[in-house]
C-alpha cells in the first residue's frame, strides 16, 4: 500500500500533484542516475536519459501512480535497457556494412558511408507500410508471424514486403542511380 500523497497523477494538476512529483523525481534523481550509468557506462548520457524520462511523465496524459519512488526507478532502469537495444541495433547496423578488414582505407570509410545514406534513401523512397515491415524485422528483432499478426496481414504479404524492401536496398548499393523514387500514389 503506498503513502498518502506518494501517488502522482502527471498530466494533472491534482492540488500540487505537479509540484509533488518534481519533489520525488528530484529526492530519486541521484539514485535515478547512478543505476542507468552503471548500465550505459557513461554519466552524461545517464543524465540525458533521466531528463528525458522526467519529460516522459511531464507530458503525459493523466496516470495514477503510485509508490512514485520505486516506479521512477522501475522506469529509468527501462529506458537505460531501451537505451542499450537501441544502440546495439545501430551498431550491428554500422558493423554489418563495414568490410572484415579493420585497418580500411579512409576511401573505404567514405564509401560505406554513402553505401549507408543510398540505403536509408532507398528505404525512404519505399512505401510506408514495407519500410515499416522492414523496421520491425530488421531494428526491432521481429518475427514475420509477429508483424503479420500486429499488422493484420498475413505472412505471405510480410515476406513480399521485405522482399521488396531487401531487393530496394541491394539494389541501392550496387547501383546508385537505381534508388527507386517515391511515386505520388505509392503501392501498398
Amino acid at each position: 500500500m503506498s503513502e498518502p500523497g506518494n501517488m502522482f497523477e502527471p498530466g494533472a494538476d491534482n492540488g500540487g500533484g505537479r509540484a509533488r512529483f518534481v519533489e520525488v523525481f528530484q529526492a530519486q534523481r541521484a539514485r535515478m542516475e547512478a543505476l542507468v550509468s552503471r548500465r550505459v557506462g557513461c554519466r552524461a548520457t545517464a543524465s540525458d536519459l533521466v531528463q528525458e524520462l522526467f519529460l516522459r511523465f511531464w507530458r503525459r496524459p493523466e496516470v495514477k501512480v503510485e509508490a512514485l519512488d520505486t516506479y521512477l526507478l522501475r522506469c529509468a532502469g527501462n529506458l537505460a535497457i531501451d537505451h542499450l537495444r537501441s544502440e546495439g541495433s545501430r551498431e550491428r547496423v554500422v558493423e554489418a556494412a563495414l568490410p572484415a578488414d579493420e585497418a580500411q582505407a579512409p576511401e573505404q570509410a567514405v564509401q560505406v558511408d554513402h553505401d549507408l545514406q543510398r540505403i536509408e534513401a532507398a528505404l525512404r523512397a519505399l512505401p510506408e507500410r514495407t519500410r515499416q515491415i522492414f523496421l520491425l524485422n530488421r531494428i526491432h528483432g521481429c518475427k514475420y508471424g509477429e508483424i503479420a499478426t500486429a499488422m493484420q496481414l498475413s505472412q505471405s504479404a510480410v515476406e513480399k514486403h521485405m522482399m521488396r524492401a531487401l531487393e530496394a536496398c541491394k539494389a541501392s548499393v550496387a547501383d546508385p542511380a537505381s534508388i527507386p523514387r517515391r511515386p505520388g500514389s505509392a503501392r501498398r
